[in-house]
This record gives structure tokens, sequence and C-alpha cells, in this order.
């Protein structure tokens, strides 16, 4: 059984009191363990970070670059030992967990271009003889708490822009599979990254809080449940801190009675059950408009849920993998129990769901739930898994509705030939994520990615400028070069534009 170590610059002092067991999903065996890391031990990692950031810092924007850009070459030539890793750990297929790299990547990819990013501004003759000019420093230490659900892709968002701002980083990746985010740290030492820079140190809620807790780190990211999102937001701040904290979702695919059905039913079907449902931006309900739609609607998605393929990991053929861990199909076949008992018709059960020759695995079958309300406790909360509820809606003022008035607001889709429909949808919605016939919509690199309500504590986004706001503080400096002439009579007034 591999034996996994905090990625720290001298490694771990001593043998972990606490350890963590890492499964393969697909063959529901334990592969590996991970040490449980204390605040003693981050205090190493953040004595070490403090003494390699500043040099970082000063080191100018193209030197920091061509580090993300040797970065970026790197991952890109391990991409496919990078995947199969990813998926032994975390069970989605191969395929997806390319493309859980790939979304990485692409931050990354925005992250070689910091030297335009970070350009200041500048005013000249703002007032007599006065130029007034701006710039954005780095905080000083970073860290990022990340979950399981897409080891590769959320460091590489909240990574790639705080150390390319300047900041040193520490990551706290899930213990659940954190291989990965080991290897993309030993990656960026191999890409010229100084070593400290990028630290990778494991851990539960003791080393959340000692991270929320530690006064030389400056700001936190965290990507999880709402619960525990709100809970760090809340630790951090009062701990004078930085914090961004991304939350659960229930994201609706609304189809309007015009929509394509053929194209909605191929997109919903990857959506609500690629990687299992463990995305926090799949589409785990659909919103048809109207008895009609919600009929036909119904019977085009049965055949096509019926004909999902679930497989092992390394299964090139399978549409989705095993869930992450034994407890977690535990939780979403509870769900299905919780939704059946509170009236919600069972047309596709995933309950009970073995594959042959792989039976201790972790699979769940997909599973359709129709004429679910409201007031059910499985539409109101999050499962995380392969199952896709059916909320039927009377009219679009009703499909409007839905979203807006659930407790998350991450993401939302609508599928629809109308125009003006799709234009009022997206203006409406109390959303922050919208997509218009497109499924799950994670806006590019270059813009930011973030949900309203609790799915996201915090004002600033992940990743494109609002990362590099987030990952920098700005300072702004009022100038003045006397001529030597003047009686200093305007010496106790403020500059103005007069």
């Amino acid at each position: 059984m591999r034996q996994l170590d905090h990625f720290i610059v001298g490694g771990a002092s001593a043998p972990a009191a606490r350890t963590h067991k890492i499964w393969n999903p697909s063959t529901g065996e334990v592969q590996a363990e991970v040490p449980l890391g204390d605040a003693a031990l981050l205090d190493r990692a953040v004595a070490t970070a403090k003494k390699v950031q500043p040099e970082w810092a000063a080191t100018n924007p193209q030197r920091r670059a061509r580090v993300m850009f040797e970065f970026k070459r790197l991952v890109e030539a391990n991409k496919q030992e990078l995947a199969e890793l990813l998926a032994s750990e975390h069970g989605k297929v191969v395929d997806d967990a390319h493309g859980d790299v790939q979304r990485g990547l692409e931050v990354i990819e925005y992250a070689c271009g910091i030297p335009q990013a970070l350009k200041g501004e500048y005013s000249q003759g703002a007032g007599p003889g006065i130029d007034v000019y701006s710039m954005r420093q780095p905080l000083g230490i970073g860290a990022g708490i990340t979950p399981f659900n897409f080891p590769a892709m959320i460091p590489m968002w909240m990574f790639g822009m705080a150390i390319a701002v300047g900041n040193a980083f520490i990551l706290k990746p899930s213990e659940r599979d954190p291989s990965v985010p080991i290897r993309l740290a030993e990656l960026f030492v191999e890409a010229g990254a100084p070593e400290g820079l990028l630290q990778v140190v494991h851990g539960d809620k003791e080393m959340v809080d000692a991270i929320l807790d530690h006064e030389d780190i400056a700001a936190v990211s965290f990507v999880g449940s709402s619960d525990i999102a709100h809970y760090v937001y809340k630790r951090g701040v009062a701990a004078g801190k930085r914090v961004q904290a991304m939350g659960g979702a229930k994201n609706h695919g609304i189809v309007m009675p015009d929509a394509d059905l053929d194209q909605v039913v191929g997109d919903l079907a990857g959506a609500a059950f690629g990687s299992a449902g463990e995305r926090c931006m799949a589409l785990p309900v659909v919103v048809p408009v109207g008895e009609d739609t919600a009929d036909r609607l119904r019977e085009k998605l049965i055949p096509a849920i019926n004909a999902l393929r679930i497989g092992v990991s390394t299964d090139p053929d399978a549409h989705y993998g095993p869930v992450v861990t034994p407890e977690h199909k535990a939780r979403i076949e509870q769900w299905i129990d919780t939704a059946e008992q509170e009236g919600a018709e069972v047309v596709i059960d995933g309950r009970g769901f073995t594959l042959q020759g792989h039976e201790k695995g972790f699979f769940v079958g997909p599973t359709l739930l129709d004429r679910v309300t409201t007031d059910m406790e499985s539409y109101r909360e999050e499962i995380f898994g392969p199952v896709l509820q059916i909320v039927r809606a009377k009219d679009f003022e009703d499909a409007v509705r839905l979203p807006s008035e659930h407790q998350y607001g991450n993401g939302v889709a609508i599928f629809t030939r109308n125009g003006h429909a799709a234009r009022e949808f997206a203006h409406r919605v109390n959303v922050g994520m919208v997509g218009i016939n497109v499924p799950i919509p994670v806006p590019v690199s270059y813009h930011s990615f973030g949900g309203w309500k609790r799915s996201g504590f915090g004002d600033t986004d992940q990743y494109g400028q609002e990362g590099l706001k987030f990952w920098t503080k700005a300072k702004k400096v009022t100038q003045r070069w006397p001529d030597g002439g003047g009686d200093g009579s305007n010496a106790f007034v403020i500059p103005t534009m007069g």
C-alpha cells in the first residue's frame, strides 16, 4: 500500500499520529494512506513560505510567467499519467479526468499572461503638478482548501493565480484523493519555481482550523459544501483574512416547450450523470415548462438514461464510474430513499447497482425521479450523485422562480429557441452563472467563476481578473515633484483636481 507524505520542505518530521485511507473506488479496496497534519506541521510550511516569498515577489512578472509557461508544458506532457492517477482515486473515468486537468490548465494559461494582467493605471496631471498611479502587490502567503471532486482543476484555479502575482501558496487538498495535487506541486518545482513556494499539507478539520487561524496566512480560498464554506468564511474573516468560500449547488435546467428535446436529452445525460454527478456544476434538476413538455421529455429521457454505461474508471466505453467512497454511495442511496418517502416517483432506480466483477466498487446506477416538489428535502439539498430530479413548472414565471428562490445559486441553464425568453431569463434569474443552451455554464478562464446565495461567500470570484484582485492588494500613489518655487501655502490642502 502506498504511503503518501506532505509536500513541504524537509517532509514530515515524524510519523503521523493520524492517517486517512484512500480508496480505489472501482475495486472497493484501500490503495494508500495519507498523513493528517496538525498546526505544528503547518507552522513549518509557513516558515518556509515566508523565507521564499519575498524574493519571488521581487522577481519580475515576465520571469514568473516563464515558470508558469514551463509548468503548463510539464502538465501537458504528463497529462495521461495525471488523468489515470486522478481517476484511480476519485473514480471518474479517465476521459473525464483529462477534462479535470484541462480546465485547470486553462487558468494556468491565463496566469502566463500575468505581466499584462498586472499592469496598473497612471493619470498624469490629476492635479496641479500631481500624478496618480496604482499598482497591485501580492499579499504574502495564500492558502487553498480544495474538494475531492476536482483534485486537479480547483487547485490550479487557486495556486496558478496566487503564485503568478507573487504570493507563496499552501494547498490543503481533500484527503480522499490527494495524489494529483502532490504531483502538481512536484511538477511546479520541476518547472523552475523555488522550493517551498508551493507546498501541500494534508489534514482534516484540525488542519483547516490551523490554516484559518494562522496569523501569517493572509488569504484563504475554499471550495466545498455550503455549511463548511460558511464556517470557513466566518472563522477566516474573524481572524482578519481575506476569504472566498464556494459552497454547494442545486443547478436547474429549464426546458422550454420550443426546445430541441433530442439535444436537451443528450446535454442532460452528460450534465446530470457525468462524473457520477459529483460536480458542483452538474444539472441535477430539470424543469420542463408545461405538462406536455414534461411528458415528452420524460419519454425521451428514459431510454437515454437506460443506455448509460457504468464502468470502472479505466473503461474507455464507460459514461461514468464509481463514486468516491462507500460512505458517499450510502449517502446518495439514502437521498433516493428520502425522495421516495417524500412522494417522488422513482422512474429509474439506481439503488443496489453492482458491476459484474467489481461487486465491491462504489457504484450507483443512474436514477430518475419525477413529480419532485419544492417542499421536498431531497429537492432543497444537494445530493451530489447520479440522480436527476424532474420538477414540473406551470409556465415561464414558475421556471424563473424555482432557481431564484432556491437556497443555492451556483448555476442554471435554459434550453430554448426563443431569444427573448432566454434574454429575459438570464436577466431576471437570481443565480450567479447562466447557460443558454449550455448545460454546464462554467466560464472560461479569462472570465470568473462564482455562485450566489449559499453557493458563494465573500465578494470575489475565482480566477480571471477577479482572482487577480483577490490575491493582491491595491496600492495607490499620489506624487508631486516641486520645482523649488511656491510658498508652501497649499501644504495643508488635500490634493484636488482644481
